[in-house]
This record gives C-alpha cells, sequence and structure tokens, in this order.
C-alpha cells in the first residue's frame, strides 16, 4: 500500500512530463516535392519550390540557446522514394574548415551539417547523416542511452557547393536505407545540426538544448506531413572476392621468405527490407578482415583487457540494440563466422533484434576475474546466438536480453535478463540491469585454461545508475554487483567477483566571456570490494573540466587509490590529464596520460612511472592528412636490495598514417608502425625478453562508390626483432585484393 502510494503519483507525474514535452515539440509540416530534384549542390530544381523553409536557429554551444552569429536556412521535401534535405550555410569562404577524406572521417575540428532522423518518433535514437563543404559524409547511430557510433553505415546521397558567400548542401535519403513504422501518415523527430569552429567551437540547431537535460534525441522537433511512404519490399546483395599472396619464413624468424599458395575466397551479403520496419541479414563466408589494422595499445603491466571497437558490417543493422549497461555483447568475441542471418525489425512499441551465427572458432576469450583478466584462446568451433527486445514507454523504456554460445564439443555459455531505463523528468535518467549466467567450460585443459574442465558456473551481474543533469549542478550514483560465476562469453566483461559503487557530484560554470565558455569542477569518489567484501580499489578523484577557446577540451584530476594485488595492498597518487585543442584548421593535437606514483602489478611492489599518449593531426593541404599516435609507458621500481630507483620497463608505439584524397571516393593510405619493449630482466621475478620490437608497414589504394561498393589494392609488410641477429627481421609480406559491389533493387 505504501509502495502504490508513492509510486503512483510518481508515475502519473513523469507520464504528465513526457505528455506535455511531447506536445510542447516543435512541428515543422512537410509537403511531397513540386517536382523533380537534382542532387548536384544547387538549390534551384522544380521540386524545391514549396519545400518547407527552416530559418531559425540557436547556437546551442558555447552559446546557450542565443542567435547564431551566421544564418542558417534549410529546406525539408519528399517524394515517393526519398527524404531530401538542403541547407545554405552563410560564411565567408576562406575560413571554411573543409578537407577530403575517408567516409566518416569528419571530425568536429572541420565544418560539417545535415540532419539527424528518428524515424520512429521514440526521443532516444536516431540516424546522423552529416557532410563537410567537400561533400565527405559521416553517418552514425546517436541513442541517449548508449552515445554515438560511428560504425553504422546506410546508403545515402550528398553534394555540395562552395559559393561567395559561403556554401550548400543537399541530401537524398532513400526510404529503404530507413526504418519506420507502418503507421499513415508519419510524424518523424528530426534536427538539424550546423558545426562551425573558429575559435571556438559553435554547434547550431534548429531545435534548443536546455543545459538541464540529460538527453540529446529528446530534444528533437517533430516532422508531419509524410504520407503514403514505400512500405518495405528492398533487397541488396554484396557479393564480394579476395585475393592475395603471403610470404612467411621458412623455418622461423631469420630465415628466409618463402611464398604461400596464393588464395582466393568469395561470399555474399544480403539484405531484405520486406517492409519499411524489418530488415533481414544474411551472410555466407562473410570477410570480417579489416583493411586497416587497429592502433596498437601498450598492454604490459595492465590488469584487465583492452577494448577495441567493432568495424564490421554484418553487425551495424539496429547496433543501439547490442549496447547494454552491462556489456554481454561485444561482437569482436565472433572471430571467424562462417555464415551467419539477423532479423531487425519493430512490433508496434516493440523494438527487437535477433543474430545466429557459426563462428569457426580462432581468435580469443576473455577470462575475467576480480583483480585481473587474462585470455584463453578459442581453438574450437562454436554457434551463437544474440536477441534483444525493447519495449518503449515514452521516454522510457524496458528491454530483454539472451546469449548463447554453444561449443561443438561440449560447453556453453547462456545469459539472459532484463533491463531498464526510466526518465521521471528531462534531468533524470535511472537506468538498470539483470543478468543471469550458465555457463559449462569446455572440456579443453590442453589449452593451458584452468577452469577449462567441463565446470558447471552460474552467476548474477545486476548494474543500477541514476544520473541527474541540472544547469547548476551534475551527480551520479551507480553500483554494479557481478558474481564470482558470471561468465559473458560474448560479451567484454573482463572484472566480475566485485560489488563496485561509485558516486560523483560536478559544478558547471558558464564564462560569457573569455577564453573558457565551460568550466566544471568535479569530485568523485569509487570502492570496490571483492563478494566477500575485502577491498579490491578505492580512489578519490577532485578534478576539473575544462572547453574554451581553440575548441579545446581539458580534464585534469588528481587520484588517490588504495589497491589490492594478491594479498597486499598499495597507497598511491597520481595526475591523470587529458587535452584536445584545434589551434588551426590544419592542426588538431591531442595528449592523455598519467604520471606519479604507480605499482608494479607483475611482481607485487610499488613503483613510480607513467603513460603519455600522444596524437596529432596535420593537413597541409586539403588532400593530404597525416596522422600520429604515439605512446610511452614506463615504471621505475628500487630492487629488493635497495640502491635506488631503477627502470622496469619502456614500452613505446609509433604510428603514422599518411592519406592523399584525390576525390570523395578514391585515396592512397601508407601506415608505418612501430612497437617497441625494453625490460631488464634483473627486475622481474621470472624469465622476460630484455627486448622485443615489430614493425609493419602497409599501403593501401581504395576506391569506393558507397560502403560496400569498393576495390581495395594493398601490400602489407611486418618485420620483428630477432635476438640471434639482433635486428628485425621479415616476419611476414602480403599483397591483397578485395572487390565487393551493392546490387540494389
Amino acid at each position: 500500500m505504501l509502495l502504490r502510494r508513492l509510486l503512483v503519483p510518481a508515475l502519473c507525474a513523469a507520464l504528465s512530463t513526457s505528455l506535455l514535452a511531447q506536445e510542447a515539440r516543435p512541428e515543422i509540416r512537410l509537403s511531397r516535392a513540386a517536382g523533380e530534384i537534382t542532387v548536384d549542390g544547387e538549390l534551384g530544381d522544380p521540386g524545391w519550390q514549396g519545400a518547407t523553409r527552416i530559418d531559425t536557429f540557436y547556437e546551442t554551444n558555447p552559446g546557450d540557446n542565443v542567435p547564431p552569429k551566421v544564418q542558417t536556412v534549410a529546406w525539408l521535401t519528399y517524394d515517393d522514394r526519398f527524404f531530401y534535405a538542403a541547407f545554405d550555410f552563410s560564411d565567408d569562404p576562406r575560413t571554411l574548415r573543409a578537407p577530403l577524406g575517408d567516409r566518416d572521417n569528419v571530425p568536429s575540428s572541420i565544418d560539417y551539417g545535415g540532419v539527424i532522423l528518428d524515424t520512429r518518433n521514440d526521443g532516444k535514437t536516431a540516424v546522423m547523416m552529416l557532410v563537410n563543404p567537400s561533400n565527405i559524409q559521416y553517418d552514425a547511430l546517436t541513442s541517449d542511452a548508449t552515445g554515438e557510433d560511428s560504425s553504422y553505415d546506410l546508403y545515402w546521397d550528398s553534394a555540395t557547393r562552395i559559393y561567395a558567400g559561403g556554401w550548400r548542401l543537399e541530401i537524398r535519403v532513400p526510404f529503404s536505407s530507413l526504418r519506420y513504422t507502418p503507421a499513415d501518415p508519419q510524424v518523424w523527430g528530426i534536427m538539424l545540426y550546423r558545426n562551425r569552429p573558429r575559435d571556438f567551437r559553435y554547434q547550431i540547431f534548429n531545435v534548443r538544448l536546455p543545459r538541464d537535460s540529460n538527453c540529446f534525441v529528446c530534444n528533437r522537433a517533430l516532422v508531419t506531413g509524410l504520407e503514403r511512404l514505400p512500405t518495405g519490399g528492398h533487397v541488396v546483395l554484396a557479393p564480394y572476392a579476395t585475393a592475395n599472396q603471403v610470404e612467411q619464413p621458412e623455418a622461423g624468424l631469420g630465415t628466409p621468405l618463402a611464398a604461400d599458395d596464393p588464395e582466393a575466397d568469395g561470399g555474399l551479403d544480403a539484405k531484405w527490407t520486406p517492409n519499411a520496419d524489418t530488415a533481414i541479414d544474411l551472410t555466407w563466408n562473410p570477410d570480417f578482415s579489416q583493411i586497416e589494422s587497429d592502433v596498437a595499445q601498450i598492454s604490459v603491466n595492465e590488469r584487465f583487457a583492452l577494448f577495441v571497437p567493432e568495424k564490421r558490417p554484418f553487425f551495424l543493422e539496429g547496433l543501439d540494440l547490442f549496447s547494454t549497461p552491462i556489456q554481454a555483447v561485444y561482437t569482436r568475441t565472433v572471430t571467424e563466422p562462417r555464415w551467419g542471418g539477423r532479423a531487425t525489425g519493430q512490433l508496434g512499441g516493440t523494438v527487437y533484434t535477433f543474430l545466429v551465427t557459426e563462428d569457426e572458432g580462432g581468435g580469443s576469450v576473455i577470462l575475467p576475474g576480480p583483480e585481473n583478466s587474462s585470455l584463453g584462446f578459442q581453438d574450437f568451433p562454436s554457434y551463437v546466438v544474440i536477441g534483444r527486445v525493447r519495449r518503449d514507454f515514452g521516454g522510457s523504456f524496458a528491454s530483454f536480453l539472451l546469449t548463447g554460445r554453444e561449443i561443438e564439443d561440449g560447453g556453453y555459455n547462456r545469459v539472459v535478463g532484463p533491463d531498464f531505463q526510466w526518465r521521471p523528468s528531462g534531468s533524470d535518467a535511472i537506468t538498470g540491469q539483470f543478468l543471469w549466467s550458465d555457463t559449462r567450460t569446455p572440456d579443453r585443459p590442453d589449452l593451458g585454461v584452468e577452469e577449462w574442465d567441463g565446470r558447471d558456473l552460474q552467476g548474477h551481474a545486476l548494474y543500477l545508475n541514476w544520473q541527474r543533469n541540472k544547469r547548476t549542478y551534475d551527480w551520479n550514483f551507480e553500483y554494479k554487483d557481478i558474481g564470482d560465476d558470471f561468465r559473458a562469453d560474448n560479451g567484454f566483461l573482463p572484472q566480475v567477483g566485485v560489488r563496485d559503487s561509485f558516486v560523483s557530484f560536478g559544478r558547471p560554470f558558464y564564462p560569457e566571456s573569455g577564453p573558457l565558455r565551460d568550466v566544471r569542477p568535479f569530485l568523485r569518489v569509487r570502492h570496490i570490494a571483492d563478494q566477500e567484501g575485502d577491498l579490491v580499489l578505492r580512489r578519490y578523484v577532485p578534478g576539473i573540466q575544462l572547453q574554451g577557446f581553440w575548441s579545446s577540451y581539458i580534464n585534469l584530476e588528481q587520484r588517490w587509490d588504495r589497491t589490492r594485488v594478491g594479498s597486499e595492498y598499495f597507497d598511491y597518487d597520481y595526475t591523470y590529464f587529458e587535452i584536445d585543442m584545434t589551434p588551426a584548421g590544419w592542426l588538431r593535437f591531442g595528449l592523455y596520460g598519467t604520471l606519479g606514483e604507480d605499482v608494479d602489478f607483475d611482481n607485487v611492489r610499488p613503483g613510480w612511472g607513467g603513460l603519455v599518449n600522444a596524437n596529432a593531426t596535420v593537413r597541409p593541404t586539403d588532400h593530404l592528412e597525416l596522422l600520429f599516435n604515439g605512446s610511452r609507458r614506463w615504471v621505475d621500481v628500487t630492487p629488493d636490495g635497495g640502491g635506488g630507483r631503477r627502470r622496469l620497463f619502456t614500452a613505446e608505439v609509433a604510428r603514422l598514417r599518411a592519406t592523399y584524397t584525390f576525390t570523395s571516393r578514391m585515396f592512397l593510405r601508407l601506415v608505418g608502425q612501430q612497437v617497441t619493449l625494453d625490460q631488464d630482466p634483473d627486475l622481474y621475478g621470472f624469465a622476460v625478453d630484455p627486448h622485443s620490437e615489430s614493425v609493419t608497414a602497409s599501403a593501401l589504394f581504395a576506391y569506393k562508390i558507397n560502403w560496400q561498393t569498393v576495390l581495395y589494392l594493398g601490400y602489407g609488410d611486418d618485420r620483428a626483432f630477432e635476438e640471434r641477429t639482433g635486428r628485425l627481421e621479415p616476419a611476414r609480406r602480403e599483397l591483397f585484393l578485395k572487390v565487393s559491389y551493392a546490387f540494389q533493387r
């Protein structure tokens, strides 16, 4: 009775707030195009006559929903097959930052604009289609629950034209690329966006973005007047063919290279949309090779596995449905699929996705623990199933997740459970998830993993979070309870057996003049204990975040940690720093890292050291981009016998990527990367190599009509340090070709 008295009024108030917010949405009414539209960057076509004009925009950053310093005008319309948007961005063309580049290479440091479409009008998830003045496209999926993901791709067209008064943009989106309900007429959500970096990063929208709102898509305007839209029947077939020639050492590193037999392969990706809100994806022998290697990450003296983002097309439909607070789905755990099928769609207010694939094995699986994680080699085939359904309730939702991995020779991992997000107001979001896992480990003691002896494991995982954003303050409470025997073999969960509590409080200030426009001091506290209540980590973090001149972002933190390593505890403090700036259109640089006291986790003793990770983007011309990534990690320790500090190890990564873009469809890319690790064997309690080093170099020519119609021709050369010869020796050479073409109907 007490719960009912408390919860019913609260739910009614939340529903009333949601309904009032829905009624208060600005409305944009569209009409069908009066004639044809040619996407060429000019706006004189008959179809633009009578299109809906939008000329009210707001500067949401650094200003607080104030009139912009430059004018933006947009037009919207549609016909039987396409949704159209056009923009006229007034500006001095000499100040435009408009370099050429590959698709999705549209950082915040350059000019761009476009549309953000919430075609289901759920106020939570939207598709972003943005373009820079040189017609380089960026598409992404943005979710108020999980953030922005640029790995999402879809088919659409655009054209730009720079003129004396600024630049113009036309966008044409096939309805077959979008997912919407069968309602007629339709009501969509929309945001029109312009990014204009100069002395500050100016962000301009057709809607207001309140600073006390903890959501983004929820601030959308409504689009009405969309009638008699296509109901589906679209098919895309994208066959591919690959060929490669590999050379490897005949008898180990340092011996001459011998050529393997040339190899050729092929496969097919297919997509069918039986109706406008359902997509069926099928793949046979998919090519999941990556055209560009991942940037190397320093893993020495790290206790937990490092995350690498997904880049493979088959997993991208309905990508946001794979994201939950506890990351029980991490599709890169599917290492070598033989075939796969997937259905994604909506039934009423319920959206769903269901995927099944056969994984031939290879790669690694995370073996989690409370203090560290390790990796086990997944040398066995398995079948993978992932499914999630989500029911929307205004700005809130509830969903259910299931994942399964069935090992062909015995063993399995099954995870099920619900999650939810409740938004009782525009400033509050309460998120939770509960999962249960049932696991039988593979009976493969030959692979050297202690728990892979066919044992049974069952465990739970609980997550609760309450976040509040107000104009004058913000805070966040988070709690996780993950059992010792919880496993998510299809996910990324390197730490289990812990109870993790986190709280943060911030106080933002918004100066209206000066070099800084957003100043936010904050305090964070974190406490992690194991399931018996013994401390694993305690951290106190006062800090400050700054945003302002040169589109800058600066984060400075002083951290005081107490951590457990085995049966010992270490108290240490250090500084964390993060800096990102764009001093000019041709230069952007970033720097982050730590400096101060440290812990030698391998040998369980105190230390002193740091991590510095630097990146810089230099554009000598609009066609040439140079991207540098460099990392250095080191730890000094005092030997047991004394004698002052000595260097335990130094790890370094240096990477340079040079890309020359001929047109928006064609580029040549050269990548060179060096990874080195120097260690003092006298300071370790086990055998280590005093020096290891690898160097990789690659060249790639690419011609891309769209994200699935591509031609790649590349060459790679890998070298590794050989202790016997004391120099870098050839380890692998490869010449490869890939051709893919998307047939659409």
